[in-house]
């Protein structure tokens, strides 16, 4: 059989029943729209957690203070709220370890927030003056607070965008105004660039004062709440977080690590372990879209055992004058392999518009690559030669003389 009256066999058996076609079609489309879609949503995903954490610095070890829960556990006990570490901890690491660009020691914690009548509760923390380097934070209006500042223990504030709305609204320029933590007053000094993120942990919704202000007037002692650590180079991280396990063991008189009263994170690891739930997520979200690809291969099926039964006598009448059984088989195995074609490109179609309107109209972010194309494309196909082969092998067994005298 010539390459042309295949094409054109196939051409007039699948417009032959143009509703029974479509319906056929419409489930392929269905399901190759939904396994681009749902992969898109599971790597628009992982491409945001990543950006998320990437967001916060650059080859940065976090030290925590809090007494680990089991050896090489990332879970510390009362992390955050353990008093531990202190300002002395991050000099010495700045001093004495190597391969370190910058140490931004800090000290957070949630405050009521008064303004001219408004008034709103948010992050308060104390740093340095190294932070906005180490933490990829970049002031928008004003400035960041300067080292006679942090000498001098001034009472002065940098707000993030979505604390300045709160207090001040988006059009005015807050710097010179007067807030109140904790009834105590400070004068704002500057406004940081819009970073994203919501929750407890945004970046946005965040004041930042001297870390000798916040210790003098807010806490009421030296301790600190997390050291950041920015390495020169990723190579270096875990030779550093080594490093500097060895140093605070010492300063803390601690000798054996199981019993570290503070545990260090490393930004490679927590990107590493999320990108592999990303993947878990979008290989799952994948699986359950494929279900329908599933559903849209048995259709095939019922569609070409319909049309097989349908067409006996022509199938004897084919054989009869000399077609082969491998002409049969060829012919209606290219018949469903082109409607999973057919209905593999539109369903492409719609997947990826279906990811951009999913972008377009709200807050979730998706991602389509050129893999999942080609993976729910190949999936279709090969979906449409495993369905459609049982019919075609079963056209092709008919015999001859009993297809003819089918009625």
């Amino acid at each position: 059989m010539f390459i042309i009256d295949l094409f054109e066999e196939t051409f007039f058996a699948i417009s032959a029943n143009k509703a029974r076609s479509f319906l056929t079609i419409l489930g392929i489309v269905i399901g190759v729209a939904s396994v681009v879609s749902m992969i898109s949503i599971g790597q628009g995903a992982g491409a945001s957690i990543e950006e998320s954490i990437q967001s916060i610095g650059s080859n940065l070890l976090m030290v925590y203070p809090g007494a680990q829960q089991g050896p090489g556990t990332q879970i510390s006990a009362g992390r955050g709220s353990a008093q531990s570490l202190t300002k002395d901890d991050a000099e010495a690491i700045e001093n004495e370890i190597t391969f370190i660009e910058a140490v931004a020691p800090e000290i957070s914690k949630r405050y009521q927030i008064t303004a001219k009548g408004t008034n709103t509760n948010t992050s308060v923390l104390g740093t340095v003056l190294s932070y906005p380097k180490v933490k990829n934070l970049d002031i928008n209006m004003g400035t960041f607070f300067s080292e006679q500042d942090i000498r001098n223990a001034s009472k002065v504030a940098v707000l993030g965008p979505t604390t300045r709305d709160d207090l001040f609204g988006e059009e005015i320029n807050p710097v010179g105004q007067k807030i109140k933590i904790d009834n105590i007053s400070f004068t704002v000094i500057g406004v940081t660039k819009a970073k994203g993120g919501t929750g407890f942990n945004s970046q946005d919704d965040i004041i930042y004062i001297p870390i000798s202000t916040a210790q003098r007037f807010l806490s009421g002692n030296d301790y600190v709440s997390t050291i950041n650590i920015q390495v020169e180079e990723e190579e270096y991280m875990s030779a550093v977080e080594e490093e500097i396990t060895t140093l605070l063991l010492i300063r803390h008189n601690i000798s054996n690590s199981d019993e570290a009263d503070f545990s260090i994170m490393n930004q490679a690891d927590i990107l590493e372990a999320m990108s592999s739930v990303s993947g878990i997520l979008t290989l799952l979200l994948g699986a359950i879209a494929g279900i329908s690809l599933i559903v849209g291969g048995i259709g095939i099926m019922n569609m070409m055992l319909t049309t097989v039964t349908e067409r006996t006598r022509e199938i004897g009448l084919r054989k009869a004058i000399g077609a082969k059984s491998k002409d049969i088989t060829l012919q209606f195995l290219s018949e469903a392999t082109a409607l999973t074609f057919i209905g593999g490109t539109i369903g492409i179609i719609f997947g990826w518009v279906t990811s951009i309107a999913i972008t377009q109209f709200s807050d979730i972010t998706t991602s389509v690559s050129l893999w999942s194309i080609f993976l729910a494309f190949g999936v279709s196909a090969f979906i449409g030669i495993i369905f459609g082969y049982y019919p075609a092998k079963r056209a092709a067994s008919l015999n001859p003389i009993e297809a003819l005298r089918y009625e």
